[in-house]
């Protein structure tokens, strides 16, 4: 794994942002954690803590945790998460069993996205985690600066991973789930978790630019507007 901080203001508090699959800080330069400094964890090609992780989460006394997509199922992989105090843990539009058919991707639409990784394929994904066009060219205007090769090894990695752990650690207090989300259905969603477990929010598979506050997020605020 890869970090990097998006804020770092020697705030007393930290966010720890675990994104999805194939990204890096380029989309997320404007998300905001107020009062928090926010550190973006991504590049699941190797499921070692990122280097410095354990400095970090012994320096600050308050410790928050937002995942998102394959990053639910990342930061739960990871020990030193498991054995952190953490404040509050908070999963967006993902869950413990990623590539699992009734329980997050399915796993032949997965395999096949593998098999024929290219450009359409991955202009085809990220098309598909917005449902408004003015979020959607946004995106597309701030891409993640990651080549193909490594997206397909990230891909490759993370579907090897998970068939030899399995689930990962369920370290979350709070489940969302975005109903109008293309990436991992609702539905698969609710059943991981348990409808009872889950806030539904009406938002795409991508909520930060609608919702850029990961605060907000973290407090169960994300309904769109």
């Amino acid at each position: 794994m890869q970090s990097s901080w998006l804020i770092r203001e020697n705030r007393p508090s930290c966010l720890l942002f675990f994104a999805g699959w194939g990204m890096d800080p380029s989309p997320f330069q404007e998300l905001t954690a107020c009062p928090h400094d926010l550190l973006m964890v991504y590049d699941y090609r190797n499921l070692a803590a990122p280097a410095g992780l354990d400095d970090t989460l012994a320096r600050y006394g308050g410790l928050f945790l937002v995942a998102w997509s394959m990053g639910v199922w990342a930061a739960g992989t990871l020990e030193v998460l498991q054995q952190a105090q953490l404040s509050s843990a908070v999963a967006v539009n993902g869950t413990t069993q990623p590539i699992d058919n009734r329980n997050g991707i399915n796993a032949q639409a997965y395999q096949t996205m593998l098999e024929r990784f290219s450009e359409t394929v991955l202009h085809s994904f990220y098309t598909d985690m917005f449902d408004k066009p003015a979020d959607r060219e946004r995106f597309m205007r701030n891409l993640p600066q990651r080549p193909l090769p490594e997206l397909k090894e990230e891909l490759h990695t993370i579907r090897q991973a998970y068939h030899e752990l399995g689930p990962s650690r369920d370290l979350y207090d709070t489940r969302l789930v975005g109903s109008r989300d293309r990436i991992v259905p609702a539905r698969n969603q609710l059943r991981a978790w348990g409808r009872d477990r889950c806030t539904v929010m009406s938002l795409p598979h991508f909520p930060f630019y609608t919702h850029p506050d990961l605060d907000r997020i973290r407090q169960g605020d994300a309904n769109d507007s």
